[in-house]
This record gives C-alpha cells, sequence and structure tokens, in this order.
C-alpha cells in the first residue's frame, strides 16, 4: 500500500479538480495503485468534504452492468459515496459549469428506513428498504480525455458529481422495468435487468461490499443502484429518465 502521505496528496488533487473544475491526469501515470490504496484516497477525499461542512447522504454503484465489468476486467462492483452538496431536486436546475465534462445515467433508488447490520451474516438488506424511486445519476470523471484505470474510477469517488430523486413510492418488483433516457437529441431505451440482471441484486452485492469495505449503511440513506443504460452527454436543457410503472425524473441544465 502506497504512504499515507502520498494518498493525502492524491485526494487533495482530486479534490482540486473538482473544485476548480480542471482536470487532472490519470493517477496511473504517476503512482502504481491497487484497490486498497483507491478506497482509502476516496476516503481521504470524502473526509475533505465532510470537513467543509458536506453531509454524507448514502451511496451509489458502480459497474452494476456485466458488460462494464467485462470491458474494465474486474468481477465485482464499485461503491462511492453521496453527499448533500451532490443532490438536485427532481424538475431543478444544475448549472453545467461546476462540471468538467459532465453525464448523466438513469438510475433505481432505494430509500434505507432503518440502519442495515453489516455485521449480522444474516441480514436481509431488502428488509430495511421502504421506498423506491426513478433517479437520474450526474457523473463527472475528473479525468483529462476520460482516460482512467479501474483504481482512478474508485479514487475519484466513482465519478459521482450529482443526483436527482423522483417521487419515492412503496417497495415494488423493480426487476425488469422498461427505462426510457431523454436528453438534448439523444434518447435511449433500456431496462432495469441492465442492473445485475435486477437492482435487487445490487442490494445484496452492496451489502457484500460494506462489509468488506466497513461502508456503513444507515437508515435515511439514499441507494443509487447503477445505471440502467449507458451514459450519455448532459448538456443545456432538460434530461428525463421515465421507467414504466415507476414514475419520471427530470433535471433542467443551464
Amino acid at each position: 500500500m502506497i504512504a499515507t502521505e502520498t494518498i493525502g496528496a492524491l485526494a487533495t488533487r482530486l479534490d482540486n479538480a473538482q473544485t476548480y473544475v480542471a482536470d487532472t491526469p490519470s493517477l496511473a501515470d504517476t503512482h502504481t495503485l491497487d484497490i486498497e490504496d483507491a478506497y482509502a484516497i476516496q476516503a481521504a477525499l470524502l473526509a475533505r468534504r465532510a470537513a467543509r461542512g458536506e453531509g454524507s447522504t448514502g451511496v451509489k454503484l458502480g459497474f452494476t452492468s456485466r458488460a462494464k465489468m467485462a470491458q474494465m476486467g474486474v468481477s465485482e462492483i464499485i461503491v462511492g459515496r453521496l453527499t448533500d452538496a451532490m443532490c438536485v431536486a427532481d424538475g431543478g436546475e444544475v448549472e453545467l459549469a461546476r462540471f468538467i465534462h459532465p453525464k448523466v445515467e438513469p438510475e433505481v433508488a432505494f430509500w434505507l428506513a432503518q440502519d442495515v447490520d453489516t455485521d449480522a451474516p444474516d441480514t436481509d438488506i431488502a428488509a430495511c428498504v421502504d421506498a423506491v424511486a426513478p433517479a437520474l445519476e450526474i457523473i463527472d470523471s475528473r479525468y483529462r480525455d476520460f482516460r482512467f484505470t479501474y483504481e482512478d474510477v474508485v479514487a475519484d469517488n466513482t465519478s459521482a458529481a450529482g443526483y436527482v430523486i423522483g417521487a419515492w413510492r412503496p417497495v415494488q418488483d423493480v426487476s425488469a422495468l422498461p427505462v426510457r433516457l431523454h436528453g438534448g437529441s439523444r434518447e435511449i431505451l433500456g431496462s432495469t435487468a441492465a442492473i445485475l440482471d435486477g437492482p435487487s441484486n445490487a442490494l445484496c452485492a452492496l451489502l457484500d461490499m460494506a462489509r468488506r469495505r466497513g461502508i456503513p449503511l444507515r437508515a435515511g440513506d439514499v441507494v443509487l443502484a447503477g445505471a440502467a443504460t449507458e451514459a450519455i452527454p448532459l448538456t443545456p436543457g432538460v434530461t428525463t429518465c421515465e421507467i414504466t410503472g415507476l414514475g419520471r425524473v427530470s433535471v433542467r441544465s443551464v
């Protein structure tokens, strides 16, 4: 594992990239990182934001697409953190100037009604969920030219930049619902089945990762289960996500 001071320096580099909206080269250009280093950098990055007053609001999952896993040569999901500074109201506005090269994805969001006991071997994480909603996630890799490694993505808090949650609904089967993402001149159709063959599988994968990475899952947390389609560029105007049977969510970019 790399030195503690190096972890802090790389976290500062990523934090500055977001703060000053200026991309940075891949960390792998100058450092050899393993996945433990990457999560340590992510934790240091989030600690800097927390020190500025950002509050934790939940977690997000990445690489929940089997195709994306194969493309990156990995076999497990990755986990990033959500904060209140990332939250945008449904139908609200977001300024594009705060991002480097943003994209947007359609997601399924879960609401945790109680703390998840990650130490208990028989924990049923699905039983801790009492609401589900359509969502949009804004991703914004801080790396120059979108050139990055698996470890780079984890260190960069899995490219998390913003999220929008639609109306919460009682828990229902969301395993294979049609999805429509529309933004600018792009329209993409997909299915929630693209999320690990069903978003409930993503919850189980999250529980495993939370146990191994010491990630707390608390009552009131939002869980973004992963992208149901490929991401599209976030451009000026309204971007909408419609999930049949679950609802609609939108954001206006200015």
